[in-house]
């Protein structure tokens, strides 16, 4: 696949007329890294986005198929998971897939678990959550098998919340097809149910999932299909329906500002900032939507696009002002802690950019000490801590070696 890229590269930048050192200048990365690029080596998807925006084209445009490389070391993860993967996959044989066994629970009771459940996953006890995920739902679908007319609707709906539960945490931790296998289903019974404002909630998540995987023509074609939908009417919308339309178009905006759509991101986050500002404050109500969103969430998300175009400085300006600094954060309400942490780790990587490297290790210290069970699965900040590493001139702190060891990162 990297030679098939690395072909795709070259093959555009000759149709523009550009050199290699052309390319460099209007992408705004080093000549050594165009030729690294067009010799087939590993780079960031980020460094890709800057190379289409320098060819003029859509990033997508660039990937093509091929061969996966081979998974090592993966053997702890395909252990932990068992469990997680026969609740959501039992096998499948000629008459039926296998029905779980389990003990169906108080409807009240089962809500109760999975609002239990959510709360580790928000205080990054990923490891609680994981441990709590099968029994919970096997015991939703059995609860959902054997009761009937009103109660099993009602159970049908918290199997569905349970299934999107699942699936937020297994983006969250880049576990992707068994993530889009539990928000397929969710969404299916969603609509099912008559429950189009969850079926929203899960299309929001699975946008979400296919901008993990680099899927950005999907991400934005399924996001405003389905904004375009559940178009809501302002004035008498809830704060639920709001902000999943909010959502949904942020999903677009960050599409399209990674596929080398500024127009079309623009106007995303324009209608973001509508349903921002008619919510007035920040909401976070899973499962009546996916995750945060107001109006600290939707200029968090704008600033990021402004680090996606490599605007380091731009991205300082408005990290702790407006709506960002301590008094907008005030009288809006805090976002949620991983899209809080997503934006400080886009300070961070302002700060590398700029050379501020004690800055940056700032940063990351903050976000370790707040969220370090999230921090680890973020690769951001496995590539902020490498560029401290690889740039850094002098002697490395104390701070700087263990955030390396901490994330894994090698000198």
């Amino acid at each position: 696949m990297a030679a098939a890229l690395a072909d795709n590269v070259r093959k555009y930048r000759r149709a523009t007329g550009q050199s290699q050192e052309d390319l460099a200048q209007s992408s705004g990365l080093s000549v050594q890294t165009i030729r690294k690029v067009e010799q087939g080596g590993e780079v960031r998807t980020d460094t890709l986005h800057a190379v289409a925006r320098g060819l003029g084209i859509e990033t997508a445009v660039l990937f093509v198929a091929g061969s996966p490389a081979p998974v090592i070391g993966d053997e702890a993860t395909r252990r932990n998971l068992v469990e997680l993967r026969k609740a959501l996959m039992p096998p499948v044989g000629l008459a039926a897939p296998v029905a779980a066994v389990g003990e169906p629970s108080d409807l009240d009771a089962l809500q109760r678990r999975i609002g239990d459940c959510h709360a580790l996953y928000w205080a990054d006890r990923y490891d609680s959550v994981a441990k709590k995920l099968p029994n919970l739902l096997r015991s939703a679908e059995v609860t959902a098998a054997v009761l009937e007319g009103d109660e099993k609707r009602s159970a049908v709906i918290a199997r569905t919340h349970a299934l999107l539960l699942a699936g937020k945490y297994l983006t969250q931790v880049r576990q992707y097809d068994l993530g889009y296998h539990a928000l397929a289903e969710a969404i299916r019974l969603a609509r099912e149910a008559g429950q189009t404002l969850t079926a929203g909630t899960g299309i929001v998540g699975m946008c979400w999932l296919l901008l993990r995987q680099d899927r950005f023509d999907e991400s934005e074609q399924l996001a405003t299909q389905t904004a375009e939908a559940m178009e809501p009417r302002i004035s008498g919308a809830t704060s639920g329906a709001l902000a999943v339309w909010g959502e949904l178009w942020l999903r677009v905006a960050s599409a399209t500002v990674r596929n080398n759509k500024p127009d079309v991101a623009r106007e995303a986050r324009r209608m973001a900032g509508t349903a921002a500002s008619a919510l007035g404050t920040e909401h976070n109500s899973f499962p009546n939507h996916w995750g945060g969103f107001g109006p600290v969430t939707a200029e968090m998300k704008a600033t990021e696009d402004l680090a996606l175009v490599g605007d380091a400085r731009g991205v300082l300006r408005r990290a702790d002002e407006g709506l960002l600094g301590s008094k907008g954060l005030s009288n809006l309400g805090k976002p949620t802690a991983p899209n809080w942490g997503r934006h400080r780790l886009d300070v961070a990587q302002a700060h590398v950019r700029l050379g501020s490297h004690q800055d940056a290790m700032t940063e990351l210290v903050g976000l370790r000490s707040a969220s370090g069970a999230w921090l680890k699965h973020q690769p951001m900040a496995r590539y902020i801590m490498g560029d401290v590493l690889k740039s850094r001139k002098r002697t490395l702190t104390r701070d700087m070696r263990d955030m390396a060891s901490y994330l894994g990162v090698v000198e």
